[in-house]
């Protein structure tokens, strides 16, 4: 049985900010922005061209929704980008306004450092020791 995550739905105030967000300042890119419905659109942010896991960046639409907005998971970090050059997209990331709450700071596991999106979820940026891990894994 061959199975994976494709999406992970994030939500989001809006539809515009987050994609430049998410494309400008943490260089992902737009995989797909397609029209739903007058309010609702389909749209996919990726850290690469690999195979993997995608953001499915979902518009609040309702009061809980909107109150979900940066915090998903209740000051949990969220999200965990790795990285083939820490210090790279650390000192980019910082360079844009990124704020860093936590590291950078060296690990059994890589080196990681915890910084806040622009909604305020909690993310990892690691550049793991183990390089194997960028392996893209197979999927059909």
């Amino acid at each position: 049985m061959n199975r994976y995550i494709a999406h992970i739905a994030l939500v989001v105030r809006d539809y515009d900010e987050a994609i430049q967000y998410y494309v400008d300042i943490l260089r992902f890119r737009l995989v797909e922005d397609t029209v739903m419905s007058e309010t609702k659109r389909w749209v996919v942010v990726a850290p690469s061209d690999d195979e993997g896991c995608a953001l499915l960046l979902a518009k609040a639409v309702t009061e809980e929704q909107l109150l979900r907005v940066g915090n998903q998971t209740g000051g949990r970090v969220f999200l965990f980008l790795h990285t083939d050059n820490f210090q790279r997209d650390y000192e980019h990331l910082v360079a844009h306004g990124v704020e860093f709450i936590r590291g950078p700071v060296e690990e059994p596991y890589g080196t990681v450092g915890v910084f806040k999106d622009l909604y305020g979820n909690l993310w990892d940026l690691i550049e793991p020791k183990d390089t194997s891990l960028y392996e893209t894994p197979y999927i059909p």
